[in-house]
Formats: C-alpha cells, sequence, structure tokens
C-alpha cells in the first residue's frame, strides 16, 4: 500500500482525478438542482466522435488536441439538443436520446474505421476514452486538468452570487438584471469543458456519473446550498482518490468505472444514513408515531 501512495505514477494520476473529481462535483451540483443533469450525459458520449475525429485529423494521441476535438462535438451536440427542441415536437429526453444514441454511434463506427485502416497508426489507446483509463495519463494530462479545473472554479467563485439567485430565482434574477441566458450558458460551457478534459480520466460513458453522484451526495446531507457545494466537492475528491488506488493496486481494473463504483457506494450509503437517508425518516416518523 506504501509502495503505491508513494510511487509518481499514482501521485500523477491522483492528482489529476481528485481535481477533477472536485470540479465535477461543485459545477455538477447546479446542473443537478436545475434539471439539467441528462443534457451532460447526452453531452458525454457526444463528446467521443470528437476525440477519434480529432486523432483522424492530427494523426496523434496528443492531449489537448483531442480534448479540443470532445470540446467542439460536445458544443455541437447540445446545439442539435436546442434546434430539435425548439423547433419541432419531440420533448427534451427524447432529443437527449436521440442525440446521445446517434453522436455516441458515430464514435464507435468512426473508431472501428480507424483500427481496422493502415493509415491510422497508434490508436490502441483511443478505446481508453469510453471507459476511462487514467493509470496512462502523462504529467500533460493532469496540467489540462488542472488548468480547465481551476479556470472553472473561478468563473464558479467569481459569479457564485448571480449564480446562486438564478439557480434558486430565476423570475427574480431576471428583475435585477442578471441574464439567466448567459448563466446557463456558461454553465453548461464549464460543464462541456470539464467533460472533455475528464474523458481520458473517466471515460465518455461514466463521466456524467461523476457529475450528479457527489451533487446527490451533498443534497442528502444538507440544506443549504454552500453545504451542498462542499460536500459535493469532497465526495468526488474522495471517490477519486480512492478510484484510483483500487485501479493502481488491482490488475486490468479500468479507473472509471473504480471511481465511478466508490461513488455509488457513497451514494447507497448516504441514502441509508444521511440527513435526509431512509434510516434517518423513518426513525423521526416512528418518534412523531409515539407522540
Amino acid at each position: 500500500m506504501i509502495d503505491i501512495l508513494t510511487s509518481y505514477t499514482f501521485i500523477i494520476v491522483a492528482l489529476g482525478t481528485v481535481i477533477l473529481g472536485i470540479a465535477s462535483g461543485i459545477i455538477g451540483t447546479v446542473s443537478v438542482i436545475k434539471g439539467q443533469s441528462l443534457i451532460g450525459d447526452a453531452v458525454g458520449h457526444a463528446t467521443f466522435p470528437g476525440v477519434v475525429l480529432a486523432f483522424m485529423l492530427v494523426g496523434t494521441r496528443e492531449t489537448l488536441a483531442l480534448a479540443l476535438g470532445a470540446l467542439l462535438l460536445g458544443i455541437v451536440a447540445f446545439f442539435f439538443i436546442q434546434v430539435i427542441t425548439e423547433h419541432s415536437r419531440i420533448t427534451l429526453d427524447g432529443a437527449l436520446a436521440l442525440v446521445l444514441s446517434s453522436f455516441f454511434g458515430l464514435g464507435m463506427a468512426l473508431m472501428s474505421f480507424v483500427q481496422g485502416n493502415p493509415d491510422f497508426d497508434g490508436t490502441q489507446g483511443l478505446s481508453d476514452y469510453i471507459f476511462g483509463q487514467a493509470a496512462y495519463m502523462l504529467r500533460s494530462d493532469v496540467y489540462l486538468i488542472l488548468v480547465a479545473s481551476i479556470i472553472s472554479l473561478m468563473i464558479f467563485i467569481i459569479f457564485y452570487s448571480q449564480l446562486k439567485i438564478y439557480v434558486f430565482d430565476p423570475v427574480y434574477s431576471r428583475s435585477i438584471g442578471i441574464s439567466n441566458k448567459m448563466m446557463n450558458f456558461m454553465i453548461l460551457a464549464i460543464t462541456i469543458t470539464l467533460i472533455a478534459v475528464g474523458l481520458k480520466a473517466v471515460g465518455a460513458i461514466l463521466i456524467v456519473n461523476l457529475l450528479i453522484a457527489p451533487a446527490v451526495i451533498g443534497q442528502l446531507w444538507s440544506n443549504r446550498f454552500s453545504h451542498v457545494l462542499a460536500i459535493a466537492g469532497i465526495a468526488g475528491a474522495v471517490s477519486a482518490f480512492t478510484g484510483t488506488y483500487i485501479s493502481t493496486a488491482g490488475n486490468n481494473i479500468a479507473t472509471g468505472p473504480a471511481i465511478i463504483l466508490v461513488l455509488s457506494t457513497m451514494v447507497l450509503l448516504s441514502l441509508l444514513f444521511a440527513r435526509k437517508g431512509l434510516l434517518r425518516r423513518s426513525m423521526l416518523k416512528k418518534k412523531a408515531g409515539e407522540y
């Protein structure tokens, strides 16, 4: 155990995933409260073809190029969701399902094409972007996550007061001059950015869980927005560190699934023992019945 915790590779990987977990937990809380968490799911799946297309264009698995490709396709996917919901009778959940399956199917088709094409070399690592494999993260990957997460958190802190009003009272926020469209776009832009840089660590399929589960944990333990944000950030960090350790210590265990399993366990424990958990509710009902 000590050897793993002190190894350079583990420290680099854990630093990247923990930072990503903190930022994703905090930013994802806003999306969950606003009921937009499934948009992140659709966008997360839609970023995968962007990774493959970027690889096809640049010919290398350079992290920044692949992240930019993922970011671009995430924006395109969100644009399609908006167009479908605003200019057709298809509901939001239908549009999300359509975009998610179509874009991810495109990514898998492109993946099959490049893997069977002798003109493209070095495709082995692309499959890691589906489920995530942080064990192969480089220092440059951690720097990219660090920069994206710090910028995202700085933007969140700067606009914290406006965001808080927008989240809980959009009518009042509009009346005092806060642009709800700008707030919504800002959160979605930050979310797409975190998804793009976190694909290598967690994967396109599982990245949305890192945005949703910490927020659920935070809401189960507290009603205060600031406390929910803090708990969500801590939950994201703890799950990222523990999942990375399990992935490093185990054999052939992908980092993304390991992190999500730890998060799911934390959600289950919170559902049972948290302030608003099932056991506490049953105890309060029992006491109320006695009186």
